[in-house]
């Protein structure tokens, strides 16, 4: 059975953001339990030069949302306003909702089309698998990774409880 493009890529994505839901669930548990200031953990860096916890979470939603393309859709655009764990998760469910719209066959189909990204204030040509591939499955999980990862006081790599 070949493996078809919407399985490794909206499917795969549907299933870490329902993983990352639960990860904000943790941290916000344990913010509660060891009454730690929410923003400690919403703001805190894996590394000093990395993005924060809540930037994280938007650049794994925003790569999510750019697998539309394959469909032949624009990304849903959400801003960046979220501050509070609730806020994160709302814009989870935005992204799931955004990605049950798109078309399986669509998807489907698109390993071998020539997609238009906007890449540098231009578009750029590249071949729908290369796109999958090549960019944004590999954004999307490193984006998602370091988020679960970010502090291993409430949550091991992806969701694994640390204690």
């Amino acid at each position: 059975m070949a493996l078809s493009t919407y399985r490794a890529s909206v499917a795969a994505a549907k299933r870490v953001l329902g993983s990352l839901a639960s990860i904000i669930d943790k941290a916000e548990a344990h913010a509660s339990l060891k009454k730690i200031e929410p923003n400690a953990l919403l703001m805190a860096r894996l590394a000093p030069d990395m993005f924060h916890f809540i930037r994280q979470v938007q650049a794994t939603t925003d790569q999510a949302r750019a697998l539309a393309r394959l469909a032949g859709v624009e990304p849903l655009k959400i801003e960046n306003t979220e501050t509070s764990f609730s806020d994160l998760k709302a814009r989870i469910a935005r992204t799931v909702d955004f990605l049950d719209t798109l078309q399986r066959d669509a998807i489907d189909g698109a390993a071998d089309q020539t997609l238009s990204v906007p890449f540098g204030g231009q578009a750029m040509q590249i071949n729908g698998a290369d796109y999958l591939l090549n960019f944004v499955l590999p954004n999307f999980f490193f984006h998602a990774t370091a988020t679960a990862s970010g502090n291993d006081s409430f949550v091991g790599p992806l969701g694994a409880s640390a204690r």
